[in-house]
């Protein structure tokens, strides 16, 4: 059976349910700083959970408020830090993070550690829409959800797919091309009437 590329609608969260998600992880009485942290760089940037575990301290330039990212094949961006971002994250350095290593997000574990992958990611969202009732838009619940709804949501304010591309950071326009089939308003104004009894030849 022919399967077709991105055929369905991106799975995304309205903007009043991101918010609602990152509230549920800011009140984890235990963890709440450093997850919100993590989520807030999801939620904001785009990033995907393998480039946010892998931020070190020194990516973070505080006086010019960027953040260096480092993606695929040792591609580097800078990005500018939004400041509900850069508070978190400072609130997150200076209350709870413990460690002698450069990562920036470690575990509260001994010897407080990076993590090994992005799972806690995912781990840290499920928890979170349990606690807020918010309902997943798919089983599975991925932090590419919340990349998925940041795009969305820009093409729905009215973003060009091009601006959605520089955020996602993605190298082909033919991987951002997935996004044009929310923008209801632009495929209105493409779209074909539908032929009536006897219109069309």
């Amino acid at each position: 059976m022919a399967q077709r590329y991105a055929a369905r609608l991106p799975r995304h969260l309205a903007p009043e349910q991101v918010e609602a998600v990152l509230a549920a992880v800011r009140s984890d009485p235990r963890f709440g700083r450093r997850n919100h942290a993590m989520i807030l760089l999801l939620a904001r940037l785009g990033l995907r959970a393998p480039v946010v575990i892998a931020i070190q301290l020194d990516d973070i330039e505080w006086r010019a408020g960027e953040l260096i990212i480092r993606g695929k094949g040792q591609r580097h961006d800078r990005v500018p830090i939004p400041p509900d971002v850069g508070e978190a994250l400072a609130d997150y350095i200076r209350h709870d993070r413990v460690s002698t290593s450069r990562a920036l997000f470690v575990s509260t574990r001994v010897p407080h550690g990076p993590f090994k992958d992005g799972q806690v990611l995912n781990a840290i969202l499920k928890d979170a829409f349990a606690r807020c009732g918010v309902k997943p838009p798919c089983p599975y619940v991925g932090s590419h959800v919340l990349r998925h709804s940041l795009a969305t949501n820009l093409v729905r304010q009215a973003a060009s797919l091009d601006e959605v591309r520089d955020v996602l950071r993605h190298r082909s326009r033919a991987s951002t091309l997935i996004y044009a089939k929310v923008d209801i308003e632009g495929l209105r104004s493409i779209a074909q009437t539908w032929p009536s009894m006897g219109g069309a030849e």
